[in-house]
């Protein structure tokens, strides 16, 4: 049976092609797209854990970084820094920004940030200079081909790099808090507060502190490590059902190809399906046989769009490195699983037809 599968594949290589083609293209879009939604949200997080102990958001703010704007006074951090196990409060801007490349703009009070975030390290320049200077990181250098003296336009205004830092503190683009807020007419306004406490220990504790703020009772507060704890797929709205989507229209894509090309197939060998009904082939033998050819596409189709998947992860990071694409083996296995299922389901109608011809009629046809 092998050996005729294998046959059957080779004496009609286009349509084997096309087969396999289909399941690669439902296995990338799979991957990438699962991929680049769990990396950013991995990458947000990684860039995030360093930013203190505890964040303190305004009630109604979404749990995405930048999907909130300036919303509150920026005195409200005054009052959180009298606190008594607050070591230091920094205020944050956030502002989502399209030119050039799509992030979160950060406007940051750089004494205040360092002292709960620490210090940046520069790879090249060094902090503010000027109200119209900013700062990236090394990823956001290296992929938009920019260093110190390059200008960034930015909310219809022309900024000027003074420095390059390592990346992993929050955003790739930082502004002086002051500018953002002048230039976005939200002066003394803030998106978020991040918190140091005297040791991670006193995190739950300046929670407790925090919520026990008058004005402040009903506002979002989570020790870091909640926070993180947080942001998966399952927690925030929409994001698992934007995968199932992605995944719905790739199984489609799979289960069609794979239908029309056993269903022309089966109808293709009417005589040779009827000389093995002749010569003793029961009904479950011609299913096994439709089946297994369509595993095989399948399995090749697979591994093809796997292989693609990390060669186009490769490319696409080497000239946009800023878009995080996040494959993993536990991926490869559930994108594996769909593929055959898909493929199976699409091949079982024409299986069922080939078991189902009578023999004479079969060989009669031409």
């Amino acid at each position: 049976m092998n050996q005729m599968i294998l046959s059957n594949l080779i004496h009609r290589p286009v349509r084997s092609l096309i087969s396999i083609i289909a399941v690669a293209v439902e296995v990338i879009l799979i991957l990438l797209i699962v991929g680049l939604f769990t990396g950013m949200l991995e990458s947000s997080k990684d860039r995030t854990r360093s930013l203190g102990d505890v964040m303190v958001r305004p009630p109604g703010s979404s749990m995405i970084i930048g999907m909130s704007s300036a919303p509150v006074s920026q005195k409200y951090g005054d009052l959180v820094k009298r606190q008594p196990h607050v070591v230091a409060v920094t205020p944050a801007f956030w502002q989502l920004g399209t030119q050039n490349s799509i992030d979160v703009i950060w406007g940051i009070d750089l004494p205040s940030f360092q002292a709960v975030a620490g210090p940046f390290v520069y790879t090249a320049g060094g902090p503010f200079s000027s109200a119209d200077s900013i700062l990236v990181d090394d990823v956001y250098a290296s992929s938009n081909h920019v260093g110190v003296g390059s200008h960034v336009s930015l909310f219809n205004h022309d900024f000027t790099i003074s420095g390059v830092v390592q990346s992993g503190k929050g955003g790739r683009r930082f502004l002086p808090i002051a500018t953002m807020q002048d230039l976005l007419g939200a002066q003394v306004k803030a998106s978020v507060f991040f918190v140091k406490a005297e040791s991670p220990s006193y995190a739950d504790a300046v929670v407790n502190e925090v919520k026990h703020i008058q004005g402040m009772q009903n506002w979002s507060v989570l020790t870091m490590r909640e926070w993180l704890s947080l942001m998966t797929p399952e927690s925030l709205p929409g994001f698992s059902t934007a995968i199932h989507i992605a995944i719905g229209v790739a199984v489609v894509i799979g289960f069609i190809v794979i239908f029309q090309a056993m269903y022309a197939a089966v109808m293709e060998r009417t005589r040779e399906i009827g000389i093995l009904k002749s010569l003793g082939a029961d009904k479950a033998y011609i299913v096994n046989l439709v089946l297994r050819e369509t595993v095989l596409l399948a399995v090749f189709g697979i591994l093809l769009g796997i292989a693609l998947s990390y060669a186009a992860r490769v490319v696409i990071q080497s000239r946009v490195a800023t878009i995080p694409i996040l494959l993993t083996p536990g991926w490869d296995v559930r994108a594996t699983l769909i593929a055959v299922c898909g493929a199976i389901l699409g091949a079982l109608y024409p299986a069922f037809k080939a078991a189902r011809k009578d023999p004479i009629d079969a060989l009669a046809y031409e």
